[in-house]
């Protein structure tokens, strides 16, 4: 039994509530950090705003990101799929005028043909299909992807391997995919970049965040890697992982 009395006050700090996609708990205080990606999503979906009146936002959580671009388009919905989060995405969402969708599947989003300008995306997974079918003919698509190998250090420290199924998903797999239901790609980057945990309560605040990145974790399954990290902490001062992560920008291809 461990009776390590400041692990088990960071462990037991960690049953707060929840909220969304929310991480500001851990970030604004400094217990996360990520280094500096080479682009900005925001900076990149800003200038395709001003030109659209038809927007989405694809798996928008608890709204926290869409909700801080400004102006928005005339009319603009957001997806979500995480039942929990549909609530509290409207409560943020609804008083900006944005219609929030809830969908089960992302092969059939109950959304009009051809009906966007812009569609934008982050880290949420998506049918290439349906954002051919969604997205108008002048439209643009702008996505910014987590890779199939984010953060495996955690998983490494775990004995957990990475989801087969996601395993792939990369920056080349995705243009191609695009490509392949005939997009235009016109920007695309990938980059893997560290990204460290400062506490061990991060980390765990983190996992139950994610739930797919250790799909089966909770605390008392996981107490002795866990306090492995949490030693690790106090020796380095941070546990570090790799994040992986892609932008893509695209629009429908107007020629044969």
């Amino acid at each position: 039994m461990i009776k390590d009395s400041a692990f088990m006050a960071f462990i037991q700090d960690i049953d707060q509530h929840f909220s969304g996609w929310d991480f500001s708990r851990i970030t604004a205080t400094g217990r996360m950090q990520s280094h500096a990606l080479p682009w900005s999503l925001g900076s990149m979906v800003i200038p395709f705003m001003r030109d659209a009146a038809t927007m989405l936002d694809m798996g928008t959580g608890g709204g926290e990101f869409l909700s801080s671009l400004h102006p928005l388009p005339k009319t603009v919905y957001a997806t979500e799929g995480y039942k929990p989060n549909v609530p509290i995405a409207r409560q943020k969402l609804e008083p900006l005028g944005v219609k929030v969708v809830y969908f089960e599947e992302d092969s059939s989003l109950p959304l009009k043909d051809h009906f966007f300008d812009l569609i934008i995306n982050q880290h949420e997974s998506y049918s290439a299909a349906e954002i051919k079918r969604i997205l108008n003919g002048q439209g643009v698509f702008v996505t910014q992807q987590s890779g199939g190998t984010d953060c495996y250090g955690i998983n490494e420290w775990f004995g957990v391997p990475l989801n087969e199924e996601f395993a792939h998903w990369d920056l080349a797999t995705a243009v191609q995919e695009l490509q392949d239901h005939r997009f235009n790609v016109t920007f695309s980057r990938e980059a893997f970049s560290p990204q460290r945990f400062y506490d061990i309560g991060a980390l765990v605040y983190y996992l139950r965040a994610i739930p797919w990145q250790i799909p089966d974790f909770t605390v008392e399954r996981y107490l002795e890697p866990l306090y492995q990290i949490h030693q690790e902490i106090r020796t380095k001062g941070y546990f570090e992982v790799q994040q992986h992560r892609f932008i893509i920008i695209a629009q429908h291809r107007t020629s044969s």
